[in-house]
């Protein structure tokens, strides 16, 4: 739980996630585990196994939502760009942070245009776009000159507050928990191993994706020998899901379709035999870094499992038992001789 709030308040929106790559790899490193980086800046780490003829591959993304600088206004405030697949309505009123192209941080609030009451009679009614929501930053500045007079310019960073917090009835809520929670149970998963000097059936590769936001971030760098790729990525709640916050979900389609039958069935039978809970659930409007490696054309069984996340893509949480059932599920996955 401290390493899930590590990493979610380290900003690391798509497309600028170097900061957060550096500490994953960091953790990695004090393991004594070695990892590369690809050319999209992704991190890959790989763990030797009996058989290196078959391998694994397991996924999670460091990368999240956040935004861009669209336009410098007269006024002084800033128009934003989303990226990623969430809704302005979700971060109005939070606070966020705009880093500069020569690395200068600045803080800010995103507000609607129209938000004094006082002011504005229609101000509920106002539609939450790209129009009407700006960021008003944290410096004396009243024109589009004195912004830029800061270092600000179009196409700098925009990342939200997490606002992270472990409560002591075992839930974790922040932002970002899609996909920082997979993450820290992988770098967890890999810390275990190696304290207790486990050798894995087949050489497993561990890749820290950081373009998966905007769909492309696991669909690369996958070796000919890779026969089942997972994506451990969170699961999606809401009405009509089985996904809850306590138990590992399995996810059997998604917007790409249906994940590979027998990869999901030898989840279920781990799960089942090794009394972890799970649920199984459709997630009609997602996409995974494994989805993302099948439409490349990788020959490959794919899979994805993840903690199950309420509220995704906006004001996120989880809990504990849910983290730990994950892990439990990982844990005994990464060690099954059966491949598909």
């Amino acid at each position: 739980m401290k390493l899930i709030s590590d990493l979610v308040s380290i900003p690391s929106p798509s497309g600028n996630t170097n900061e957060v790559i550096t500490f994953v790899e960091k953790f990695l490193s004090e393991l004594q585990i070695n990892t590369y980086r690809n050319r999209k800046g992704g991190l890959i780490a790989t763990i030797e196994g009996k058989n290196s003829s078959k391998h694994r591959m397991l996924t999670a993304h460091v990368d999240t939502l956040g935004a861009m600088v669209k336009e410098v206004k007269a006024n002084g405030r800033l128009k934003i760009d989303l990226i990623g697949g969430f809704k302005y309505n979700s971060i109005e009123g939070e606070y966020c942070q705009i880093e500069t192209s020569n690395g200068k941080k600045y803080t800010g609030t995103i507000l609607m245009h129209q938000t004094s009451v006082h002011v504005y009679k229609d101000a509920g009614k106002a539609e939450r776009n790209q129009e009407n929501i700006e960021i008003r930053i944290d410096e004396k500045v009243q024109n589009a000159e004195e912004v830029r007079a800061l270092g600000i310019e179009v196409g700098d960073f925009v990342s939200f507050n997490p606002r992270v917090e472990i409560t002591s009835s075992g839930y974790i809520k922040s932002r970002h928990l899609d996909d920082k929670a997979s993450v820290a149970i992988l770098l967890q998963l890999i810390k275990q191993l190696k304290v207790e000097n486990i050798t894995l059936p087949y050489t497993t590769h561990f890749l820290i994706s950081n373009n998966e936001e905007i769909g492309y971030g696991g669909n690369s760098n996958i070796t000919p020998e890779t026969v089942e790729y997972l994506a451990v990525d969170m699961g999606a709640m809401g009405d009509g899901q089985s996904t809850d916050e306590y138990t590992v979900s399995i996810c059997v389609k998604d917007a790409s379709g249906p994940y590979h039958y027998g990869l999901r069935k030898n989840l279920v039978r781990l799960a089942e035999e090794n009394n972890i809970e799970y649920k199984l659930d459709i997630y009609p409007f997602y996409g995974s870094d494994a989805s993302a490696a099948i439409r490349s054309g990788h020959d490959i069984v794919h899979g994805l499992i993840g903690p199950g996340i309420d509220s995704s893509h906006a004001f996120e949480r989880t809990h504990q038992s849910s983290i730990e059932n994950t892990a439990k599920l990982l844990y005994h996955y990464i060690q099954s001789d059966l491949l598909q």
